[in-house]
């Protein structure tokens, strides 16, 4: 048997890199046409039969199980595609690849031109705000409902109004409102695109009348009446762009101050990691890092979180860990 060369393996390791950032689109592709759900329900599908069925382009889809087969997330065989070893890893973390390769496509892939000093002026970078939508409501459901749902228990005083900050498709509020049939929900976000689909997600609930949303930088956002009533305040996965230090104080307690009246505060956010080895990095976190890093949006560790609190005066009174997402955390502010 010849024994591969340092020369075959840097080779062969370079077109795994290679095939798998390949992979990775066609992971999400997978997950939105359907593929993903339909392998995870029976184990197997045919390809032609699955293409004709969603009048998908029949050599567009065998392209993409070709490149779910390069990383052994299926195996092909005769028209046919079965689950392989990496299946039930990837299809539990699929919404971070979308998150990824959908998102944030364009942000990564203009990363020579934002790396540059000269081009970061301005609106200097794009992302899809319905896609990251849409696979955050799935990563929520995942790693952060849980840990949300446990600091809910903890919250043991009577409320009527909750708002939810950077509420995306307000799958949160929804959550709420249907498991409280007396509360009314505001949910408040920057992007139009994400609006859109929360109010036809809560029309279709049957909530329309009983959710409300703003368009509004929560940084930023003018005092409105309404705020007045909420009680219950949430924020997930957006906290970290109340940051640097100093921004991160004035916001925290802005809010205070724009909604007078809440009790409690659940913030959930993906802090940055500390201290772990670069070849060990889990999934998402490198991504929302280095993505982070490109937008020049500063990412606070858990320590600073916990050390800017008491200065912005707000009260932790627990803290829920999340997992799936390394370093993440729901803080129970009072």
């Amino acid at each position: 048997m010849t024994v591969p060369t340092a020369a075959d393996l840097a080779r062969r390791n370079a077109a795994d890199i290679y095939n798998s950032a390949v992979a990775a689109w066609a992971i999400s592709a997978a997950w939105e046409i359907g593929a993903l759900d339909e392998l995870n329900d029976s184990g197997s599908l045919n390809v032609e039969d699955f293409a004709e069925k969603r009048d998908l382009h029949l050599a567009s889809t065998v392209g993409m199980f070709t490149a779910l087969a390069t990383v052994d997330v299926v195996r092909r065989e005769n028209g046919s595609v079965t689950t392989a070893p990496n299946f039930e890893e990837v299809y539990r973390t699929r919404s971070f690849f979308h998150w990824l390769s959908r998102g944030c496509a364009e942000l990564f892939t203009q990363m020579p031109t934002v790396l540059q000093n000269k081009n970061r002026v301005g609106r200097f970078y794009q992302r899809d705000a319905a896609a990251i939508s849409y696979a955050c409501r799935d990563i929520n459901a995942a790693c952060f409902d849980p840990a949300f749902w446990a600091a809910m228990d903890r919250v043991t005083f009577p409320f009527s109004v909750v708002a939810d900050l950077g509420c995306g498709s307000g799958e949160r509020l929804t959550q709420i409102l249907r498991r409280y049939p007396d509360v009314r929900g505001l949910g408040l976000d920057i992007a139009p695109d994400a609006l859109v689909v929360a109010r036809a997600d809560a029309a279709g609930y049957g909530l329309s009348e009983r959710l409300a949303f703003v368009e509004a930088d929560v940084r930023r956002v003018p005092a409105r009446p309404e705020f007045a009533e909420v009680e219950l305040l949430t924020c997930f996965m957006m906290g970290h762009d109340f940051w640097p230090r100093e921004n991160c104080v004035a916001t925290l307690r802005q809010l205070r101050e724009l909604f007078p009246n809440v009790k409690r505060f659940l913030l959930g956010d993906a802090t940055r990691t500390v201290g772990i080895a670069d070849d060990e990095m889990p999934i998402f976190t490198l991504g929302f890092e280095v993505g982070h890093d490109l937008m020049g949006v500063y990412l606070p560790t858990l320590a600073e979180w916990n050390d800017v609190f008491a200065d912005s005066g707000w009260n932790c009174v627990g803290w829920q860990p999340v997992e799936g997402i390394t370093a993440s955390v729901v803080f129970e502010l009072e």
